[in-house]
């Protein structure tokens, strides 16, 4: 249920803010549970840069590190690539929390 909220959240939030990122992830998040994506934090660590806004249509994963500061949203979060985010000095947020902070979705990276 919380998940259906979300995606009419992000639609409702694409037509208002005109970003059609809002509406891509919607359409990610669509997808049945076995095509969500997966994203460790050495892939996001790999194609990201200093202070840069991520966001995966899924869930983070810990096989590896990240090497730089980020702000990281995603659908969910393991428990252990929490604690590795929290120690690199980075921010891990839900999609919903990013929304509020960035409703017009500029300078976010979807990885995964």
């Amino acid at each position: 249920m919380q998940l259906r909220q979300l995606i009419s959240e992000l639609r409702k939030q694409s037509s208002v803010a005109g970003s059609a990122l809002w509406d891509r992830i919607a359409d990610e998040l669509e997808r049945p549970s076995r095509q969500r994506r997966a994203v460790n934090l050495s892939r996001i660590s790999r194609f990201s840069k200093e202070n840069e806004n991520i966001i995966v249509p899924g869930k983070v994963l810990s096989s590896g590190d990240l090497s730089h500061k980020l702000t990281i949203a995603a659908l969910s979060f393991s428990e252990q690539a929490l604690e590795k985010i929290k120690q690199s000095n980075s921010k891990a947020v839900l999609i919903k929390e990013l929304i509020k902070e960035n409703p017009k979705g500029k300078s976010i990276r979807i990885i995964g």
